[in-house]
């Protein structure tokens, strides 16, 4: 990791990203092993193995949910970049921060709503494995939680959704 320039909240959000994107990219490269193992044991090796699919779904929604944070983090996500550009500077500003707190209120009611779903999954069991529900839908409160940080964060340096957040030496 490269040294990072910024205020602390800055740096933190930074580490944070880095290690969500490197979690991110592990649990692809394990779909990807699982998925192919599926393929390989159903039309070659025939072992009977149920378990690919349901295992690959799950890894699929963390990974997705938790790129989301990685989003926010950039500023990558859909936006209202050309309305923006057509208002005036002030305007638009105003435009953006305004978005940001709706975006911000919006993932810490989904993670306070994910706990509750959370605390549900408890009395849940997965179809093939058998294991509670919990870590599935942890996801949700987890990634959204993320997700209303690096808003917050980004807010906070008030960078363009193209601009890069943080430079680096």
């Amino acid at each position: 990791m490269n040294k990072v320039e910024g205020t602390a909240l800055d740096r933190f959000a930074y580490r944070l990203n880095w290690t969500v994107e490197r979690v991110c990219a592990l649990l692809i490269g394990v779909m990807v092993v699982v998925i192919w193992f599926g393929v390989i044991e159903r039309y070659f090796l025939h072992l009977g193995m149920t378990w690919t699919e349901e295992l690959s779904r799950y890894v699929m929604i963390w990974a997705a949910l938790l790129a989301v944070s990685c989003g926010a983090f950039y500023r990558e996500h859909i936006g209202l970049d050309i309305v923006r550009g057509f208002l005036p500077v002030r305007l638009g500003h105003w435009l953006m921060i305004s978005l940001d707190l709706i975006s911000i209120a919006f993932f810490v009611f989904l993670a306070w709503y994910g706990i509750g779903m959370t605390k549900a999954g408890m009395g849940q069991y997965a179809t093939i494995f058998g294991m509670k529900m919990t870590i599935p839908f942890a996801a949700v409160p987890v990634s959204s939680a993320l997700t209303a940080f690096q808003i917050f964060s980004a807010m906070l340096r008030g960078q363009k959704s193209t601009a890069s957040p943080i430079t680096t030496q």
